[in-house]
C-alpha cells in the first residue's frame, strides 16, 4: 500500500487541497447564503434552534472541483464525473434557494446520474462469489447504474438531518474508497475519493455540532453522486470477488436509515418524499443522546463497517486458493466487531421491537402519534 501511495502522490495532495479549500471557503459561502436568504429557520421537524445558512454544498463543490481539475487525468470518465457532479450540485442548490417539486428534483437527479453512464461509467460486469465474472448487457448496466446513483443521492440527503452526520459518514466512506481503489490500481477513483474525503473533513470544521452552516441539498446530492459513481468506477467494475460488497459495507448506514424510513412511511400510508423525524439520528436523540454523542456513535459504527471492508480486501485469509487460519481469524474479528456494533445500535434504538405498540408509539415523530 505504501508503494502504491508513493506512486500516486495526487491522492495525498488532492485530500489536502480539498480540505484547505473547504475550510477557507465555507464561511464565505455561509455569509453569501445569509444575504440571499438561503437560511434554515427553526421549525418542528428541524433540530437547529437558531437560523442556520445552508448552501454549504457550494463550498464542497469547489473543494471537489478545483483539486479534481488539478490532480485528475481529465479523460473521458473524469469529464463524466465532473459534469455529473456539477448537475447534481446545481439541482440541489436550486432546491436550497427556491425549492423544487419532488418530481423536478428527481428529474434533475436522474439527469445527473445519466451523465457518467454516457461517458462510460456504468456497471458492465461484476463478480458473484463462487460463480465467477458475469458480463451485463449495456442497457441493464446503464439502468442499474442510474438507479444506484439516484438512490445513494437520496440516501445521503436523508442522512443529512443532524449536525455533522452526513459529512462525517461520507468522509469516512471517501477515505475507505480511496484506500481500496488504490489497491485495485484505479488511480482516478482513488484520487477522486481522497478529494471527497478531504472536502468532507474540511466541512466538518464548520458543520459539526453546533453547526454554523448546513450543506443543504447541494452538498448532499453532490456527495451521494460522488460516492455512488466512485463505487461504480473504482470498485464494482472489477473482477475482484469481494469488491461487490465494499460499497455495501461502507455505505450501510445511509442504506439502513433509508430502508427503515421508507418501510415506516409505506406501513403508515405516508408520502415517501415528505420529511419526518423517523430517521436513525432522531431515534438516538429520543433515547437521550446529545447531537454530539449521536454523531460520534454513528461515526464509530461507520468506522467499524469500513474496517471490515478493508480487512476483507487486505487480510490474506484465502491466498492462493487456500484458507489460512490466523488471517481468517483476524478478518473474522473485524467482521464480528462490525456486527456487534450493529447489534448494539439495533438494541439501543430498539429497532427489533418496533412491533410492540408501546415502543412503536414512542418512536413515532412528535406531532404524528396516533390516538387509539
Amino acid at each position: 500500500m505504501l508503494d502504491e501511495l508513493s506512486a500516486t502522490p495526487e491522492v495525498v495532495w488532492g485530500f489536502l487541497v480539498a480540505l484547505g479549500i473547504v475550510l477557507v471557503l465555507t464561511p464565505v459561502v455561509g455569509g453569501v447564503a445569509r444575504r440571499l436568504g438561503a437560511v434554515d429557520e427553526p421549525d418542528a421537524r428541524r433540530l437547529n434552534e437558531v437560523p442556520i445558512p445552508r448552501l454549504g454544498g457550494l463550498a464542497l463543490f469547489f473543494g471537489v472541483l478545483v483539486p479534481a481539475l488539478a490532480f485528475l487525468e481529465i479523460d473521458r470518465e473524469a469529464r463524466g464525473l465532473l459534469l455529473g457532479a456539477t448537475i447534481a450540485t446545481t439541482v440541489g442548490a436550486v432546491d436550497d434557494f427556491r425549492g423544487l417539486a419532488w418530481w423536478q428534483k428527481l428529474g434533475g437527479q436522474v439527469a445527473a446520474a445519466a451523465v457518467p453512464t454516457a461517458f462510460g461509467i456504468y456497471v458492465d460486469r461484476f463478480t458473484f462469489p463462487f460463480v465467477g465474472v458475469h458480463e451485463l448487457p449495456v442497457w441493464i448496466g446503464v439502468a442499474a447504474t442510474i438507479v444506484w446513483v439516484v438512490a445513494l443521492m437520496n440516501m445521503v440527503n436523508f442522512l443529512d438531518g443532524m449536525d455533522g452526520l452526513a459529512a462525517g459518514v461520507c468522509g469516512i466512506a471517501g477515505f475507505t474508497f480511496a484506500v481500496i481503489a488504490l489497491s485495485l490500481e484505479k488511480p482516478t477513483a482513488a484520487v477522486f475519493s481522497a478529494i471527497v474525503a478531504g472536502a468532507c473533513f474540511g466541512f466538518l470544521r464548520h458543520n459539526f455540532y453546533p453547526a454554523r452552516i448546513f450543506m443543504g441539498d447541494a452538498g448532499a446530492l453532490l456527495l451521494g453522486f460522488a460516492l455512488a459513481t466512485i463505487a461504480v468506477q473504482g470498485l464494482l467494475k472489477t473482477a475482484s470477488t469481494v469488491a461487490l460488497f465494499f460499497p455495501l459495507f461502507v455505505l450501510a448506514i445511509p442504506t439502513l436509515d433509508t430502508t427503515f424510513v421508507l418501510a415506516r412511511r409505506i406501513k403508515h400510508g405516508e408520502r415517501l418524499y415528505v420529511a419526518d423525524q423517523a430517521h436513525l439520528h432522531f431515534r438516538f436523540l429520543r433515547r437521550g443522546f446529545s447531537q454530539r454523542r449521536a454523531a460520534l456513535t454513528m461515526y464509530a459504527w461507520c468506522a467499524t463497517l469500513a474496517a471490515a471492508a478493508l480487512a476483507t480486501r487486505f487480510v490474506p485469509f484465502r491466498e492462493g486458493g487456500q484458507w489460512h487460519l490466523w488471517p481468517t481469524v483476524l478478518a473474522s474479528g473485524f467482521g464480528l466487531v462490525a456486527v456487534a456494533f450493529s447489534i448494539y445500535v439495533a438494541y439501543v434504538l430498539e429497532l427489533v421491537k418496533l412491533a410492540t405498540p408501546r415502543l412503536r408509539r414512542r418512536d413515532e415523530p412528535p406531532g404524528e402519534r396516533r390516538t387509539a
